[in-house]
């Protein structure tokens, strides 16, 4: 092992990070990113002089990347020798989940993230994408200044999203060439990833194997309508395809992707299914060898019959909570099965997805302390605020000023049995504070669905968000047409911009008899555009559909109306969908 002074430049370095650390002035040649990354671990809270660390055994006992990754490992881990080196597999949060070898700087850490340890080399290789090295004083703790690191990421083979960071660790490396470890890191990964590519060929074998015995299990002999799922392959009987509809298939691969997602346990349950559809759905989990992770559904269909009867999961239908849709029910039964603690709990979703309707009747029967960041530019929560018993609802989280998220991360450190229900909609990237916040939640946080993944939920939506008709008045109806392009429309408001056209309607509309297509707004009367429009084309398209609407359709008096040539209001036309 060699140490900084060993090296020029590591020994610059050395003295920069010294500076840095006493609060002085740094030179001009040590590299940008370098700097970044010690004032990032400064912000977040890190101590440059920690030495304790937690234990690394006990972690992740049900993880896939180390179900597959622990065998490889194992083989390759004599590669290390007796040099004094280490080799880590961590996940995508960062969470070691399992080494061999020495230790280099000490006792192995348990979370390598950013926000516990401050700058290294899985860290950085999972945000880059790509092997990265760390060494010596590069680091931001002072046990890891004699400590090279070169840490290559693991991706899903499939997917390409990254699940985790394969890492060798050694005593520091004064050459300029790469650090000895990254071949043996580079092959490690590599065969980590053909393991995991095995393994799902092996999980596509088993959903088919469960697919055959269902279809064709003990009875009379005949086929069941069966369809099975994994979120990649989709196996139909042909008893399932003169059963169902295009339409029924794509809401059962909903249900089967929120089922999926979920980490709630599952055994199986009947799903109420599109209006119309003649035919109720049984889910059942395909799990692994032994009882393990769930690997896909296998949905058993059976013909509607008057005396059916259909188990669901708990579904509110009050105002902007109705909805029968799987993805919502699931999304609502989680979330109701983790508020029955007084635990943290995080609502996340698109804005007006339902997420602060969701929260209030979550917090129902009690008198929560309602706290809104959109409305309030500082809530002043480091001053007294949250020490109050009453349960806490915290509206737009993303908004928080730095010193509210400070304090609610001081809070949750201290008391991690807070009664609060957060709401987040994600946008642009969190700061390192907010996503602190964000990872200490993340275990108990729900994910609501947007409207346009649940719209077969917008017929029974509708009669609730309607406002109570007044004596004499007929409720608000619609016609077919009307239903099937609200049905179509993509929602990007989502349950606030549906209660807004419903509402508008019952205050405003003068005819008589079911709502029209013709009545609603022009957007959602003609439809989605072919392809994703841009704020600027969006407003255009709008426009044009105004002028059409005013002129009658006439194509002509419009392109006058808007002072373009017929031939540009046709291609415009065309290019929109309109």
């Amino acid at each position: 092992m060699t140490t900084a002074e060993e090296s020029p430049a590591l020994l610059l370095l050395s003295q920069a990070r010294q500076r840095f650390l006493t609060g002085r002035p740094l030179p001009d040649d040590v590299p940008d990113e370098t700097v970044a990354a010690w004032r990032r671990a400064r912000f977040l809270g890190v101590r440059h002089d920690v030495r304790a660390s937690a234990s690394v055994g006990g972690l992740a006992v049900g993880s896939a990347l180390l179900a597959a990754a622990g065998p490889v490992l194992e083989r390759l881990a004599p590669a290390l020798g007796t040099g004094g080196s280490g080799l880590l597999l961590t996940d995508e949060r960062l969470r070691v989940l399992w080494s061999a070898g020495a230790a280099p700087g000490g006792e192995l850490r348990r979370d390598l993230a950013e926000r516990e340890v401050g700058h290294n080399s899985a860290a950085l290789a999972l945000r880059t994408r790509r092997r990265a090295e760390v060494h010596g004083p590069e680091h931001f703790l002072d046990v890891w200044q004699n400590v090279s690191a070169v840490s290559v990421p693991v991706f899903a083979p499939e997917s390409g999203r990254p699940l985790g960071t394969i890492t060798v660790a050694s005593g520091l490396c004064a050459d300029a060439g790469p650090h000895p470890g990254a071949a043996l890191a580079e092959a490690a990964a590599a065969a980590v990833e053909a393991e995991l590519l095995a393994r799902s060929r092996s999980a596509e074998r088993t959903l088919l194997d469960a697919y055959t015995r269902t279809a064709h299990g003990p009875g009379d002999g005949q086929e069941r309508a069966v369809v099975a799922l994994d979120g990649r392959n989709r196996l139909v009987s042909e008893a399932a395809v003169r059963l169902v509809s295009p339409q029924v298939l794509e809401s059962l691969e909903r249900g089967a992707r929120a089922l999926l997602r979920s980490a709630a346990p599952v055994e199986s349950y009947d799903m109420t299914m599109p209006e119309g559809a003649g035919c109720t759905a049984e889910f059942r989990p395909v799990r692994e060898q032994g009882g393990g992770r769930v690997l896909g559904i296998v949905a058993v269909l059976e013909p509607v019959t008057e005396s059916a009867v259909v188990r669901a999961l708990p579904r509110p239908v009050a105002g902007r909570l109705a909805g029968s849709s799987v993805p919502w029910r699931h999304a609502v039964g989680r979330a109701t099965e983790l508020a029955h603690g007084s635990e943290p709990l995080l609502l996340t979703g698109e804005r007006g997805s339902g997420k602060t309707a969701l929260a209030r009747e979550l917090l129902g029967g009690t008198e929560p302390l309602v706290l809104d960041a959109a409305e309030v530019p500082e809530l002043g929560l480091g001053n007294g605020t949250l020490t109050s018993d009453r349960p806490l609802l915290l509206r737009h989280a993303e908004r928080l000023a730095q010193s509210d998220v400070a304090a609610l991360n001081g809070l949750l450190d201290e008391r991690p049995d807070v009664h609060l229900v957060a709401t987040y909609t994600p946008g642009t990237p969190p700061g390192p504070c907010l996503q602190r916040l964000l990872d200490t939640l993340a275990a108990r946080s729900v994910t609501l669905p947007a409207l346009r993944e649940r719209p077969e939920d917008i017929r029974e939506l509708l009669p609730a968000l309607a406002p109570r008709p007044v004596d004499g008045t007929p409720p608000l109806t619609w016609t077919l047409d009307a239903l099937r392009a609200l049905e179509r429309y993509p929602w990007p408001g989502n349950l606030t911009e549906l209660a807004h056209l419903v509402r508008t309607l019952a205050e405003h509309r003068r005819a008589s008899g079911p709502v029209l297509r013709a009545e609603l707004p022009d957007p959602v009367r003609e439809g989605p555009a072919a392809r994703p429009l841009s704020p600027m084309e969006h407003a255009e398209r709008t426009a044009i559909l105004e002028a059409l609407r005013r002129n009658g359709g006439n194509k002509a008096r419009t392109a006058t109306a808007l002072g373009i040539a017929r031939a540009t209001l046709y291609r415009k036309l065309r290019e929109y969908r309109a």
